[in-house]
């Protein structure tokens, strides 16, 4: 019974934002169990507190950019937009344009990018979020940034992720460099 929900939620999940979900429904098909304990990720990639939106969902987008080159940044990018961040502001992250973020944007975007690359700055951008929204904000950006990175690479470890695409945004399309589905 509960397998017959969660297959509907799924479906609906992916008529809503035009996002395959053939991934999940395999796993939910064969491990049931590995699925449900999976699904709980959904709800912890959807916490956001102490952070501004803008901070937020620019590093789920850096997140899901970082192992992704289409549909997995498109989710990203339609949860951003239907939470309120502007258009400019989410075109600003997917090209990488500091100028043209304002400041909370800019923030989780060099936090995030620097994360998940590793980079040097990597302190300094864990001290700025700190400062400005103190640990629980480092909590909540960390695990936006780090969970928008998981969602993509399930799907193309389970063979689902091939397919590369321009990111809708608004009415512009844009070229997201990426490295995986």
């Amino acid at each position: 019974m509960r397998a017959f929900f969660a297959r509907k939620a799924l479906k609906a999940f992916g008529v809503h934002y035009s996002y395959d979900v053939s991934y999940m429904l395999q796993m939910l098909r064969v491990s049931p169990v590995t699925f449900f304990r999976f699904a709980a990720l959904t709800k912890l990639a959807q916490h956001r507190g102490a952070v501004p939106r803008e901070a937020f969902y620019a590093a789920k987008i850096v997140g899901a950019q970082a192992e992704d080159c289409g549909p997995c940044v498109q989710l990203a990018v339609d949860m951003a937009q239907e939470a309120g961040m502007s258009d400019r502001c989410i075109q600003a992250v997917l090209t990488r344009d500091l100028s043209a973020m304002d400041v909370d944007t800019v923030i989780g975007f060099r936090f995030a990018d620097a994360l998940v690359k590793r980079a040097p700055e990597e302190d300094d951008a864990r001290a700025v979020v700190r400062q400005q929204w103190g640990d629980a904000g480092l909590v909540e950006l960390t695990l936006a940034t780090q969970i928008g990175r998981i969602f993509p690479m399930v799907k193309t470890g389970l063979g689902f992720g091939k397919a590369c695409r321009k990111v809708q945004v608004g009415r512009h399309s844009v070229v997201v460099p990426g490295r995986a589905a």
